[in-house]
């Protein structure tokens, strides 16, 4: 299957989480391991960052242990936050200020989740591989996080 029918699939699953009454967390938790699984070979980390004052903080996740706090503009999150933009990292290496929660990690993509205009959250995906993520990926997670924004805003505590 090629990466375009692998995101519809992921995101026809996603709205089937997003429809349920479910806590946050809990969708959030389901859609990071459908994201996972879908994506097993691409994703080594796919994991939810949420705002806390000036704070992203660790949420639901599929991978190896994580930092668990990063300060809005630091790194490759904290830099989307503040831009409020995606961003697609095609070598963690070169990016400034890289905060390198693990050694493995070579290529990332940053999503922010927006409510009302306001960053909530990020959709954060790391790849052991170079250059592992485009602009299909980018803008096809940026449509799983209009669905999935709405549970993470009953999360987040922003700025």
């Amino acid at each position: 299957m090629d990466k375009q029918s692998r995101y519809a699939e992921l995101i026809s699953q996603i709205e089937v989480f997003a429809n349920d009454a479910d806590h946050p967390i809990s969708v959030l938790c389901n859609c990071a391991a459908v994201m996972k699984a879908i994506f097993p070979e691409e994703y080594f980390w796919v994991g939810f960052y949420i705002v806390d004052g000036d704070e992203l903080y660790l949420g639901p996740f599929q991978g190896t242990p994580a930092c668990t706090r990063i300060k809005f503009g630091r790194g490759v999150c904290g830099t989307a936050w503040k831009e409020q933009r995606s961003l697609v990292i095609e070598d963690v290496k070169k990016f400034p200020e890289h905060i390198a929660c693990s050694s493995l990690s070579r290529s990332e993509i940053v999503v922010p989740l927006k409510h009302n205009g306001v960053v909530v959250g990020e959709i954060d995906i790391d790849s052991t591989e170079l250059a592992t993520f485009d602009d299909v990926d980018r803008q096809s997670l940026e449509h799983a996080t209009e669905i999935i924004a709405p549970y993470m805003a009953k999360l987040a505590i922003p700025l």
